[in-house]
C-alpha cells in the first residue's frame, strides 16, 4: 500500500508551543491555535515571509540556516505574544513608555519591542553560551597549560551550562503546561509522518521526540561550537572573544544543515548525532492532554492538507469514517 520503505516521511511542517496552544508552519503560511480562557480555541492564519524573502542567499547551504535561525526567532516572538494576549488583564492601560514609542514610530511600538526583545535574547544568548564557557576556562590558564586540553575544558563547560539551563528551564512550574503544547506540537508531526491519520487517538499514541526539534538544534550549536574552537585558535585574549562572536553564524549555518538532514535521513551517522539532543527533548517536551492535542491538530490543519500528504507519500486515501468513534475519545 506504501509508495516508498521509509517508515517516516518528511513533511516540511514545523512549529513551536505557545502559551495554550501551538504555531505551525508549512512554508510561508503559519497559524497559531490558542485554547483561549472560556475553553473555545481561537485559530489565527497568517502569512510570515521572512527576512531576504526569495533572495538566493536562503538557498544556499550554511548560509540560509542563518537567516532561518533568525525567522524562526522573530515568529516565535511574535507568535508567543498573540497567544499572551488571550491572557492579559484586559483593564491594562498603556503605558507611558508605549505612547511614546507609537507617536515616534507611527503606532509601530509593538514591533520595535519585539525586535529589541529578540536581539536581546541573541546576545545574552551569546555571552551565555559562547563567552561565559571561555570566561570560565580562562581561570584554569595558570594551572592547565596544554592549549587543547583547555579547549576541551572550555567544551565541557559550555555543554554543562546548556544542560543545567534545560534542567532549570524544566522544573519550573509554569513552564509545564507549555512544554505539554511542546509535546502535542511534536507527536502531530510525528502522526503524519508515520502514515496515520491526524486524529486525537493517533496523535495521543505517536512519539513526542522528534529530530528537527529547537532543541536538538541548541544542542548541535553547542556542539558545533565545541569542534570550531577547538581546531581554530588565535593566541590573542581579545581575538578569541571576537572570534567566538564572529563564528556564531558559522555555527548556526553548520548545525542547520545537520538538523536539516536529520529530518529527511535516517542513516547511523544521522541517529548518533541527533540522539544527544533527542534524550534532551525529553526534559523540554511533557505529554499532553486530548485538549492540547486537539489544539494543535487545529493547528496543522489550518496550514497543512494532512490527507492529500498522506496520499501523496503513504499511498492511501483517508475515509472519514476513520475520524469517528475513535478508541478512548469517550473516556475524556
Amino acid at each position: 500500500m506504501g509508495k516508498k520503505k521509509k517508515t517516516t516521511h518528511y513533511s516540511g511542517i514545523g512549529g513551536q508551543a505557545v502559551l495554550e496552544g501551538v504555531m505551525m508552519k508549512n512554508k510561508d503560511d503559519y497559524a497559531v491555535a490558542i485554547r483561549k480562557p472560556n475553553g473555545e480555541i481561537e485559530v489565527e492564519v497568517d502569512v510570515y515571509r521572512g527576512i531576504l524573502h526569495d533572495s538566493a542567499l536562503k538557498k544556499i547551504p550554511f548560509i540560509r540556516g542563518i537567516f532561518n535561525f533568525l525567522d524562526s526567532m522573530i515568529l516565535g516572538m511574535k507568535t508567543i505574544n498573540y497567544s499572551a494576549s488571550f491572557y492579559e488583564d484586559e483593564e491594562a492601560e498603556e503605558t507611558k513608555l508605549d505612547k511614546a514609542l507609537n507617536k515616534v514610530s507611527g503606532g509601530r511600538a509593538e514591533k520595535i519591542l519585539m525586535g529589541v526583545t529578540t536581539v536581546a535574547s541573541i546576545v545574552i544568548a551569546i555571552a551565555v553560551f559562547m563567552l561565559l564557557p571561555y570566561f570560565l576556562s580562562t581561570l584554569l590558564v595558570q594551572y592547565i597549560r596544554n592549549d587543547s586540553l583547555l579547549a576541551i575544558i572550555e567544551g565541557i563547560i559550555r555543554i554543562l551550562i546548556f544542560v543545567i539551563y534545560i534542567v532549570a528551564i524544566s522544573l519550573m512550574k509554569d513552564i509545564h503546561r507549555l512544554y505539554q503544547y511542546h509535546g502535542a506540537e511534536h507527536k502531530c508531526i510525528n502522526c503524519v509522518e508515520n502514515g496515520r491519520p491526524l486524529t486525537i487517538h493517533n496523535v495521543m499514541r505517536s512519539s513526542r521526540i522528534h529530530k528537527r526539534c529547537g532543541t536538538s538544534f541548541m544542542f548541535l550549536v553547542v556542539f558545533v561550537s565545541i569542534i570550531l574552537f577547538f581546531f581554530i585558535r588565535v593566541q590573542n585574549s581579545a581575538l578569541r572573544v571576537v572570534l567566538r562572536i564572529a563564528l556564531v553564524p558559522v555555527i548556526a549555518g553548520i548545525s542547520y544543515e545537520i538538523i536539516r538532514l536529520a529530518g529527511r535521513s535516517d542513516n547511523i551517522f544521522v541517529k548518533i548525532i541527533s540522539a544527544p539532543g533527542m534524550w534532551l527533548q525529553k526534559l523540554t517536551t511533557k505529554e499532553p492532554d486530548r485538549e492540547m492535542a486537539e489544539v494543535a491538530i487545529r493547528s496543522v490543519e489550518a496550514v497543512f492538507d494532512w490527507k492529500s500528504y498522506l496520499k501523496d507519500e503513504f499511498g492511501y486515501e483517508v475515509d472519514d469514517s476513520w475520524l469517528q468513534d475513535e478508541p478512548g475519545e469517550e473516556e475524556e
